[in-house]
C-alpha cells in the first residue's frame, strides 16, 4: 500500500473504481446467462482440459497428465450427471458423448488400466467399455 493510500484509507487506489465498474459489468452480464449456458460451458471447459491432459492435443508428449485428466473428468462427470436433469437433452447428449471419449482416452494412455468402475468419472457413468 503506498503512503498516500495508507494516510487516507477511504480513497481509492488507481484503477479501483474502473475494475469496480468492470466487476459490476461482468455480474450484470452473467445475469443475463441462462443457467443451461453457463452449465454447458462449464462443461465444454472441463472436457477441453481433461482432452489436452489425456493426450488429444497438438503436443503430446508435454501436455499429457493423467492425474490432472482424472481430476478433470471425475469434475466433468459429476456435473454432466448433476446438471443433466436441468438441461435438455440436446445438451447433456453432446456432454456424455465428449465425457465418454476422454475416460476412453484416459484408458488408452494409461499404463496401468483402472479396474472396470474405477477409472475416472466411473462412479458418476458406470464402466466404460
Amino acid at each position: 500500500m503506498s503512503e498516500h493510500a495508507a494516510d487516507h484509507p477511504h480513497e481509492t487506489a488507481p484503477g479501483a473504481e474502473h475494475e469496480r465498474d468492470d466487476l459490476a459489468q461482468a455480474t450484470r452480464d452473467i445475469a443475463e446467462v441462462p443457467a443451461v449456458e453457463v452449465i454447458t460451458a462449464a462443461a465444454v471447459n472441463l472436457l477441453s482440459a481433461a482432452a489436452v491432459k489425456c493426450g488429444l492435443a497438438d503436443d503430446p508428449e508435454t501436455q499429457t497428465d493423467l492425474d490432472e485428466a482424472r481430476k478433470l473428468i471425475n469434475a466433468l462427470a459429476g456435473l454432466i450427471t448433476a446438471g443433466a436433469p436441468e438441461i435438455s437433452d440436446s445438451h447433456a447428449r453432446p456432454l456424455r458423448d465428449g465425457l465418454r471419449s476422454v475416460q476412453l482416452a484416459f484408458r488408452e494412455a494409461s499404463a496401468i488400466p483402472d479396474e472396470p468402475g474405477k477409472g475416472p468419472g466411473e462412479k458418476y457413468t458406470g464402466p466404460v467399455n
